[in-house]
């Protein structure tokens, strides 16, 4: 199997950057284009990035302001039983935020191009938090 892992700085409380990763507001801000759930264990998400790509996930980690993580379970082939996750720790108002997508059948193409999109993505996540700065959905991709 094959993981991605990312660890980077966020300067906020760890409240404010799991407002960002798990809830649909925050996910629109730098992910999804719509997204939809419940912040709890084993409730069911639509992660909607366009009309041929509109999959689901379930919350499969969930510890208010800690730690959240989805499971895909109708995405592209590739992604479907993967987990997408974030475990949050903060110091003196910088939170440290360990993420990873894990569960990758192999190291395949995509999958190395989903570890360099998910880089640019968090450096999305960390200015939408630090800066209030939300990047068009359609700019994402070159932002």
């Amino acid at each position: 199997m094959a993981d991605i892992f990312h660890q980077f700085p966020i300067k906020a409380s760890k409240q404010q950057v799991f407002q960002a990763v798990a809830t649909p507001t925050g996910l629109e801000s730098w992910w999804t284009l719509r997204s939809s759930g419940e912040t709890a264990a084993g409730a069911t998400w639509q992660l909607w990035f366009g009309p041929e790509y509109d999959w689901r996930a379930t919350v499969t980690r969930c510890e208010p302001d800690s730690e959240f993580e989805l499971e895909l379970t109708d995405a592209m082939e590739d992604w479907v039983k993967t987990r997408v996750g974030f475990v949050l720790s903060e110091k003196e108002g910088v939170t440290t935020v360990q993420f990873h997508h894990v569960g990758w059948a192999e190291q395949s193409t995509h999958y190395c191009i989903s570890s360099f999109c998910w880089a640019m993505y968090l450096r999305l996540l960390k200015r939408y938090v630090e800066r209030g700065e939300v990047t068009p959905y359609e700019a994402r991709d070159e932002a």
